[in-house]
């Protein structure tokens, strides 16, 4: 009696041990399946990113192609040296712009051929230079006079900068999704990307052009391509709640540009009044004029700056 109890025990347990790996097999497959890849190697048509989720503003740019816009982007922190000889070594970059509610300033990651073994032995000869611990697995190493993070592996390059002098692991263990409807709308655009949130920046920019608007904007998209005499033209995309919405505006900017005197001299007017809006379901788009690297950077810093 006593064996046949202690024999049905122990095949209950044995079960229960197969159960419980087979649970656990099953949960990782899940895992593996529903978190974002992450690229090595940037291709430009990626679903995720190795980025924070919580930026208002997410930039791509292949770094080759437009590297004196970027170099005239508002992160001052960037010109550190190390960091900036990181980003000469850049072929593609994503950057993320945060609310100062997060404590970050900007987060970046960069694909190229990195010297990692050099770099780590000019930064460990650095002072202001201190190596940390990865949650993400790894080293990096963060300053606090400059409030910069950043690790290196031989492809990818990871920053971060915040608003204080604590390290910040510039390091995301899972990546952020990407819009799927970008890679559409971007097309072969050097630099693009979009802003969470912008109805703040889009009501301030009508309210100086003095055309009151108060439909809130879920979502701008951004980019930017190469256009004749070395300059860009850049398309930007209103997402709307609905389709009346899109209407709206695009019949008000449409109202205002037959009464707005073309001024070349007119930042406001480049961007929204160069061209009729093109409204599509609930979005609209917005044509630029042609502008040269000062100028796009001009319009970038419209978007960057405003939290």
């Amino acid at each position: 009696m006593n064996k046949k109890i202690v024999m049905r025990n122990s095949v209950v347990r044995n079960i229960f041990r197969r159960l419980s790996l087979v649970t656990i097999i099953l949960t990782l497959l899940v895992n593996c399946q529903s978190a974002p890849q992450v690229p090595d190697v940037f291709t430009g048509n990626v679903s995720a990113v190795p980025l924070e989720s919580g930026a208002s503003v997410y930039l791509f740019a292949n770094a080759a192609v437009v590297r004196p816009i970027i170099n005239n982007l508002p992160f001052e922190e960037l010109r550190e040296e190390n960091a900036r000889k990181m980003l000469e070594k850049t072929d593609y970059l994503a950057a993320a712009m945060f609310p100062r509610t997060s404590g970050r300033r900007f987060q970046a990651v960069g694909w190229g051929k990195y010297p990692s073994s050099q770099a780590g032995f000019a930064f460990s000869i650095n002072n202001s230079w201190r190596q940390e611990r990865s949650n993400a697995g790894g080293n990096y190493w963060h300053s606090g006079a400059n409030r910069l993070s950043i690790a290196l592996e031989s492809r990818r390059a990871f920053i971060i900068s915040s608003l204080n002098s604590e390290p910040c692991d510039p390091r995301t263990a899972q990546g952020m999704e990407i819009p799927g409807d970008l890679n559409e709308f971007r097309g072969n655009a050097p630099l693009y990307g979009w802003m969470e949130d912008p109805s703040s920046a889009i009501l301030r920019i009508m309210n100086d052009a003095g055309l009151p608007f108060r439909i809130p904007v879920q979502k701008l998209y951004f980019s930017l391509s190469p256009a004749a005499s070395q300059k860009y033209e850049a398309v930007l995309r209103l997402q709307f709640e609905s389709v009346s919405q899109a209407r709206g505006l695009s019949s008000i900017l449409g109202l205002a540009g037959n009464f707005i005197s073309p001024d070349p001299g007119s930042f406001i007017t480049m961007i929204f009044f160069a061209n009729p809006p093109v409204q599509n379901n609930s979005y609209v788009d917005i044509r630029t004029a042609e502008m040269d690297e000062s100028e796009i950077a001009q319009l970038l810093n419209l978007f960057l700056l405003t939290n």
